[in-house]
């Protein structure tokens, strides 16, 4: 009897074994592949960028100066001139002061403005040597305090006339002798006002009170050799 050659027939692969090494080869293809090019990576910021601040800060703080220096001019220029006997000072004189009592006395604002120049140059006059002494300047500091909102609605002007009559016979009384009758006529006058001018009585003791007052002025404007 014949002998048969039997052959075993070799196993195939597993086929999970395939796809492993499947999605190994397209792993690594993918890495090569999709990986980012260094020439697409973005450029860190320059260095210069942080040095700006500090070099445009100077330019920064100039502006801000100018601004705020035009804010406080702009301020300033928006105040009303003449609002209050320092506002007044030393120009007004005495040949504006008497303008001014010669003006019309029904005029809007006639006794203010006149009030606020007598005050200014009165004040004026208490800074000069020979009229300098503690009851001027105390007279002169009532003035200033009587006058200091006459910017207001609806101020009583008599307080003004009243302290600025008190402080032309201070210095009457420092200086010039021959101005005694006119200062204490000056003094009764000024308590004798309303400090309004809506009558026309009112408005004649208002032109009246000033008028007096310049002359008193124009003499002690001019001072003792």
């Amino acid at each position: 009897m014949a002998d048969i050659n039997i052959q075993r027939k070799k196993s195939a692969p597993s086929p999970w074994l395939l796809v492993l090494l499947a999605a190994v080869v397209v792993a690594v293809a993918a890495y090569f592949f999709l990986r980012p090019d260094p020439a697409d990576e973005p450029a860190p910021p320059a260095a210069t960028s942080a040095v700006a601040t500090p070099a445009t800060a100077p330019d920064t703080l100039a502006a801000a100066a100018a601004v705020d220096q035009a804010t406080r001019r702009a301020a300033i220029d928006a105040i009303p001139q003449g609002d209050t006997a320092q506002d007044a000072g030393s120009t007004e004189t005495a040949a504006s002061l008497a303008t001014q009592a010669a003006s019309d006395p029904a005029a809007p604002d006639y006794a203010r403005n006149g009030l606020q120049k007598l005050t200014g140059v009165l004040v004026s006059l208490t800074d000069r040597d020979d009229l300098r002494d503690p009851s001027t300047t105390e007279q002169r500091d009532n003035l200033t305090s009587a006058t200091a909102r006459l910017g207001e609605p609806n101020t009583s002007l008599r307080p003004g006339f009243v302290a600025a009559a008190g402080l032309i016979r201070a210095m009457q009384q420092k200086a010039y002798p021959e101005l005694e009758e006119q200062a204490n006529g000056l003094v009764s006058l000024a308590g004798q006002l309303s400090g309004r001018s809506a009558t026309v009585a009112e408005q004649r003791q208002n032109q009246q009170f000033l008028t007096q007052a310049a002359a008193a002025v124009r003499v002690l404007s001019e001072p003792k050799n």
